[in-house]
């Protein structure tokens, strides 16, 4: 009985690894840094475009930073110009779901839905068609795999998780200037789900002081493409 709990509890464990370990394969093609000898990192931001947006565009203009912004289609649908106003500064886009929903226990059908709506809203929107790829929550599950074939989409998690949703700007600031490294991806939010007009101060406040500070350490930001090197693939 013991040793049957124990692989019950290993099984488990895997599992769990594989539908949220950031270095996980289980579920598609995915990365979740680039390499540790650059430089370079990768700023990302999740669950927009927001009416919030424009005041983080501004920022990244002011410390001539590109960044990856993973969109929901329905925050494009709803702010067009906005996800227009991402791609005119020059930084990339990135698929993040339709609706925001978690993928486990939901139907392959379901799963290819979400990703295809929002890569045609994107493209419609901005006439950029994705192709990378993150999942809400970090939740990836069986039918992702065909989804992001189909729709040639890389996926990505990240290296550092900056909690800007919920942690004042202060400790999301401490926390990203003590962690960050070459070669790192950072995952915050211009956007929270699918609230209109959100607040993201913690986020902006933060990056006003992470910024400079990081680049003074000699970090330079790119996007999750050059990072990774996935604008030199054929």
């Amino acid at each position: 009985m013991i040793y049957l709990l124990l692989a019950c509890v290993i099984l488990a464990t895997g599992f769990a690894y594989a539908v949220r370990g950031r270095s996980s394969q289980a579920f598609g093609p995915s990365m979740y840094r680039g390499d540790r000898a650059q430089s370079a990192i990768a700023l990302t931001f999740d669950d927009g475009p927001s009416e919030s947006t424009p005041a983080l565009l501004e920022l990244l203009k002011q410390h001539d930073v590109r960044a990856t912004f993973f969109m929901c289609g329905k925050n494009v649908e709803r702010l067009p110009e906005i996800a227009r106003a991402v791609v005119e500064a020059g930084h990339e886009i990135g698929n993040h779901t339709d609706t925001h929903p978690r993928f486990d226990f939901c139907s392959r059908a379901f799963i290819y839905d979400e990703l295809a709506r929002t890569q045609v809203k994107i493209a419609n929107a901005t006439s950029v068609t994705p192709k990378l790829f993150r999942a809400s929550y970090g939740v990836r599950w069986f039918g992702l795999r065909s989804a992001q074939a189909q729709l040639n989409l890389t996926g990505v998690m990240w290296t550092l998780m900056g909690h800007d949703w919920k942690w004042p700007a202060e400790r999301v600031a401490k926390f990203l200037i003590e962690r960050t490294r070459g070669g790192d991806v950072i995952c915050l939010h211009d956007g929270r789900e699918m609230q209109i007009a959100p607040d993201i101060r913690s986020t902006v406040d933060a990056l006003r002081t992470v910024i400079p500070v990081l680049q003074r350490k000699g970090l330079r930001f790119q996007t999750v493409s050059a990072l990774a090197g996935l604008d030199r693939k054929p």
